[in-house]
């Protein structure tokens, strides 16, 4: 099994049962004009075998997992990094980089805490269409 560290393209670890997580990964991939992302839910074995290498206790992230050329970013960190490679107006979000992350992860943290409640649950993992699903590891 690949794991990952060298991968060719970032991955973004996702809660699959996550509505607003299933919006985001749309949204990525439609302003994602070169593909430079690739996906897995953190439900899925990759992505729990992802989250292990890497540390990451899933049972208490509720954050999207980036993982870029061996390097994991979280929380508001993550969110910016992924909009930096969007195209050009979403890029613009990179600049909030300058605000320490003591200030953004709060932020991020109560949208996290509260996605179930404002957007739902799905009671199985967001499915890709396939078209879609060469930008999906598993």
């Amino acid at each position: 099994m690949n794991d990952f560290t060298e991968y060719e393209h970032p991955i973004i670890l996702f809660d699959g049962v996550c509505n607003l997580c299933a919006i985001s990964v749309q949204f990525i991939i439609r302003n994602d004009p070169n593909q430079h992302f690739r996906f897995a839910s953190q439900q899925s074995d990759i992505g729990k075998t992802l989250l292990t290498k890497n540390y990451i206790d899933i049972k208490k992230t509720d954050s999207l997992v980036l993982i870029d050329h061996g390097k994991v970013y979280q929380k508001s960190t993550a969110a910016l990094r992924i909009a930096k490679q969007l195209s050009f107006g979403w890029s613009l979000l990179y600049v909030f980089i300058l605000i320490p992350p003591f200030i953004r992860n709060p932020i991020y943290d109560f949208i996290a805490a509260n996605r179930y409640k404002w957007f739902g649950k799905k009671e199985t993992c967001w499915i890709p269409t396939p078209a879609l699903k060469n930008l999906f590891i598993d």
